[in-house]
C-alpha cells in the first residue's frame, strides 16, 4: 500500500478506526498485563516474607 500523505497513512484506506483501534487495544491488554503480573509478584513476596517471619517466630 502506498500513502501521498501522513493523513493518507493516518486514514489507512479507510480502516484507521479497526486498525488505529487494534493497535490502542493491544498496547492497553499488555499495560495492564504487565501491570498484573507486577501486582501478583508483590503480593507473593510479602505472602513469602510473612510465612517466613511467622515461621521464625513460632520456632
Amino acid at each position: 500500500m502506498q500513502w501521498n500523505s501522513v493523513s493518507e497513512f493516518f486514514a489507512m484506506g479507510g480502516y484507521a478506526f479497526y486498525v488505529w483501534g487494534s493497535f490502542g487495544a493491544t498496547a492497553a491488554v499488555m499495560l495492564l498485563e504487565m501491570l498484573h503480573v507486577r501486582r501478583q509478584r508483590q503480593e507473593m513476596r510479602r505472602s513469602l516474607r510473612n510465612e517466613l517471619l511467622s515461621e521464625g517466630a513460632s520456632s
